[in-house]
């Protein structure tokens, strides 16, 4: 089987410092790091964990959920009160 590539967001933890993990994939996945290679090494440790879960409960594994992924940015200004 080939690798299995999965989206993760990786968003400024404003409160603590580091990174807090979003995995698409596995929404109930939750992980964070200090740093953004702290933070991946975790997002890949969980996913690895969620992918060993499934596979023991017979429960179907996501496919993978890069292929045509494209982040945009959209700014808006909001109305005045």
């Amino acid at each position: 089987m080939d690798g299995l590539s999965y989206r993760v967001i990786l968003e400024p933890d404003e409160d603590d410092g580091g990174f807090n993990v979003i995995i698409p994939a596995f929404p109930t996945a939750h992980t964070q790091g200090e740093d953004v290679d702290d933070a991946l090494n975790n997002a890949r440790e969980v996913i690895e964990l969620e992918l060993g879960y499934l596979a023991d409960k017979g429960l179907p594994i996501p496919p993978s959920d890069t292929e045509n992924v494209r982040l945009e940015r959209v700014t808006v200004v909001p109305p005045a009160a």
